[in-house]
């Protein structure tokens, strides 16, 4: 019984965790400085999330890491811009707006799949104890 609600909640917390990183690329998808003000732009991160538990049993899930892409970055002319090269170019984070808001609603499906799992067991238990009492 905890084994299926454990499994939900993983599921849970994972989903949340993706949809904060999520956030984290659109709230910042225009950031060309860090926290102490130097050109370095914010690069997209994604969630990576792995099986968790004993490989011989029903599995939950975490976040095995937040993965940062590197090469997340595309060229955009600014000419004047005090980040711009000699050419008049600032390199930009490449994050799009439409597959953020895609892999949000795909957190947010799993998320919501992962409640009413856990709902239906917690209805399966409560009819048992009807049953048993």
């Amino acid at each position: 019984m905890y084994g299926s609600l454990d499994i939900s909640t993983s599921g849970m917390v994972a989903q949340r965790t993706r949809m904060q990183v999520i956030a984290a690329n659109i709230a910042n998808m225009n950031s060309l400085e860090n926290t102490k003000g130097e050109y370095d732009p914010y690069r997209r991160r994604a969630a990576m999330l792995q099986p968790a538990g004993n490989p011989d049993q029903p599995q939950g899930v975490m976040v095995g890491a937040i993965d940062i892409e590197q090469d997340a970055l595309r060229r955009e002319y600014r000419p004047g811009h005090k980040f711009a090269d000699a050419d008049g170019y600032v390199m930009v984070p490449d994050i799009d707006s439409t597959t953020e808001w895609v892999n949000g609603l795909q957190a947010s499906r799993a998320y919501e799949a992962n409640v009413a799992a856990a709902e239906t067991m917690k209805s399966m238990v409560a009819q048992a104890l009807r049953l048993l009492a």
